[in-house]
């Protein structure tokens, strides 16, 4: 079932500015966040243990860092790929976004732990549709903005505007703290995650997506970027607080 949550009021909304075919488009920062839990087979022993191999000794996860793993590869060891694939696809026919994971970019990650960033500079023209592959290791999505916090295990699924502030940090912790995941703990999560368009219509409805805002700024910008109260913001790595970017 999708958890639509109604966002929290905020006295000034941050603004994405972002590529919209060769020109700068201004738009709201959603902070709905849709998450369910999804009814998914039990992974292959040897795909994880090859996830395992693969984060040890080619990624070298510190705590915080995010990293991609071989989609191609792991199909081939995945047998019902196509079936988690279609459970995430069911999912979102329910906010309404009817067969577009097919035409959207995929990529398989990797992290351990997150700490708190957007991700609007790099992708503001999408919203994250994300599936939690491993088992429950006592991690949550956190949403500081908007209050939102999921546990990951196996079978969650979120889907979230890019530009809102996230992190995966411990249950039993109100921020990110590198100690929280040292050495020799098995803290790492595996997932999935699509682009969708946040053009679309129905991604734009979903989210809440107002746009063309600040249209005068964005004549100016050469690249995308996120604005808080009339100026570039960043998020502080350890709260999720918005700040003046330097």
């Amino acid at each position: 079932m999708i958890h639509p949550s109604e966002p929290l009021l905020l006295q000034h909304r941050p603004v994405s500015y972002f590529w919209s075919g060769e020109a700068i488009r201004g738009r709201s920062v959603s902070s709905v966040v849709l998450s369910g839990m999804l009814d998914v087979p039990v992974l292959p022993v040897r795909l994880v243990a090859d996830w395992d191999r693969d984060i040890s000794l080619r990624l070298g996860l510190a705590p915080g860092d995010v990293e991609t793993l071989p989609l191609p590869r792991a199909r081939a060891r995945w047998p019902d790929y196509r079936q988690w694939v279609q459970a995430v696809s069911d999912w979102t026919a329910m906010p309404g976004l009817p067969d577009l994971l097919a035409t959207c970019d995929v990529a398989l990650m990797a992290c351990r732990g997150a700490r708190y960033h957007h991700d609007g500079a790099q992708y503001g023209g999408a919203a994250f549709c994300n599936l939690f592959l491993s088992d429950d290791k006592g991690l949550d999505l956190h949403f500081p903005s908007s209050g939102h916090r999921i546990p990951l295990t196996r079978g969650t699924a979120v889907i979230f505007d890019t530009g809102q502030p996230h992190a995966v940090i411990a249950r039993d912790s109100s921020g990110f703290d590198a100690a929280d995941f040292p050495p020799g703990r098995d803290c790492t999560q595996v997932f999935l995650t699509w682009e969708l368009p946040i053009e679309q219509a129905d991604v734009a409805h979903a989210l809440g997506i107002d746009f063309d805002i600040g249209t005068a700024s964005s004549l100016l910008m050469d690249e995308e970027q996120v604005w808080l109260n009339g100026a570039r913001a960043e998020v502080c790595p350890a709260s999720g607080r918005w700040r003046r970017a330097d």
